[in-house]
């Protein structure tokens, strides 16, 4: 359904999830997809050509866009390296989520050379067999322990995706750690969203969430060189803002990057093109096939809705409404509407004011030439971001002009060592046009 003002400005999409395909070589309990072990590609899936047309379109009007290719298990796709050196040829900044097992030494070496910018690779445990029960398969753990061994070696970047749940909880700080130990460059932590096979998962109890949430966001603080991050839970910006009300990040809107961006800054598009807000809601807002992602992005009713929340329950009265908002695609599984409140959460609003989200107010903050240059080598889907957390600590210390220093301290509090890069050129051998 598309919205009733389809010409209000659309906010940037800084990043795009492509399910690549259904088929998988795993049969995990969590899978949203509930993605399918078939030999053979289901004959709706996109082919090469309109994923490529996809990515036309997407660098045309979003050229800064994060692309993230996935599954199902997106390396059984033979046409996966000419997709990534068609989108980096772009200037789009192309990544996949993968489960590592088949990031042989040749197939990662070809995904370097077709500009590939890192790989999101999952682990669900330290122990091989609670990772393999958890997959499905045996000697699993070992395949993908393999298959990060092999980026090591090859200097393509990765990042670990950890699935929190009640087997593994315990894990937690152990996981960190050893991510840490690997040098990956992100740890995210993945709260479950019980949809696809997960709807017959036990989630973690409201108080194991908190818990959770809390050892996350203090661990980024031992481990400054690695981000960490809490997936689809946006009520971390409830709990970070609970234990450093003051500190300016816990003060932005979890809605600009750092929270929930589904329908935002970010959408997925399925095998078979359909589009949705994020990968656990699976009602679709159009397909690619009958529409542009462009226009189906600046024009569907329930992104608007999302980008203007009219919450409801509990969630509506919360003083952290605008710095949380809380996940929305929880009641949407649990059979309640969009706007609903999220369940999992056991905040209970305080009956005090809206805690309002500092607004970045560019008109008294200059830049200097030398730090424009510098931040313009960003990557556009954290440019904003850097430039806003700049500009926000620049206001609180009264200072009015933004140096280089400024941005080298910001960054390297937030990314460490680990700062992304843009993504380069390469050859033209996988062009698929």
């Amino acid at each position: 359904m598309l919205a009733k003002n389809p010409n209000t400005p659309a906010p940037s999409l800084n990043l795009l999830a492509i399910n690549m395909t259904q088929r998988c070589n795993l049969a995990c309990a969590h899978c949203y997809l509930d993605a399918k072990i078939l030999r053979q590609a289901d004959k709706q899936e996109l082919q090469t050509a309109e994923v490529c047309q996809l990515l036309d379109d997407v660098a045309t009007h979003h050229p800064e866009t994060m692309v993230v290719l996935t599954g199902g298990e997106p390396l059984l796709r033979k046409d996966l390296e000419a997709i990534i050196a068609h989108g980096q040829q772009l200037g789009l900044f192309m990544l996949i989520g993968t489960n590592g097992m088949l990031l042989t030494r040749k197939r990662v070496a070809a995904l370097k050379a077709a500009g590939l910018q890192g790989a999101g690779i999952s682990l669900d445990s330290l122990d091989p067999n609670t990772h393999d029960r958890f997959r499905g398969l045996s000697g699993s753990w070992q395949k993908t322990m393999n298959g990060i061994e092999q980026c090591r070696q090859q200097g393509l970047s990765f990042q670990l995706h950890f699935t929190i749940h009640q087997d593994n909880q315990h894990e937690l700080e152990d996981v960190i750690a050893f991510a840490s130990s690997l040098e990956a460059r992100v740890m995210n932590i993945f709260f479950l969203v019980c949809t696809g096979r997960g709807e017959t998962m036990t989630d973690l109890s409201p108080d194991q969430y908190e818990a959770a949430l809390a050892v996350i966001l203090q661990s980024q603080q031992h481990y400054p060189n690695m981000i960490i991050r809490p997936r689809c839970a946006p009520h971390s910006k409830r709990v970070a803002h609970q234990l450093d009300a003051h500190a300016t990040n816990n003060q932005i809107s979890g809605m600009t990057g750092d929270g929930c961006i589904a329908g935002r800054h970010y959408c997925r598009v399925t095998p078979k093109g359909e589009v949705t807000a994020c990968p656990y809601i699976d009602t679709s807002v159009g397909n690619i096939r009958d529409q542009k992602l462009t226009q189906i992005w600046q024009q569907a009713e329930a992104f608007q809705q999302l980008r203007n929340p009219v919450l409801t329950g509990k969630c509506g009265v919360c003083e952290y409404s605008q710095l949380c908002g809380g996940c929305r695609a929880r009641p949407v599984a649990q059979g309640q509407s969009l706007m609903a409140s999220d369940s999992l959460c056991q905040y209970q609003p305080a009956d005090t004011p809206v805690i309002l989200p500092i607004i970045n107010n560019t008109a008294t903050i200059e830049w200097s030439v030398e730090a424009t240059e510098r931040l313009s080598r960003a990557p556009g889907f954290v440019r904003n971001m850097i430039k806003q957390r700049v500009e926000l600590e620049m206001a609180k210390k009264g200072e009015v002009l933004v140096l280089p220093e400024h941005l080298s301290t910001m960054i390297a509090q937030r990314f460490g060592s680990m700062t992304p890069a843009r993504p380069k050129p390469v050859s033209d051998q996988y062009n698929s046009n």
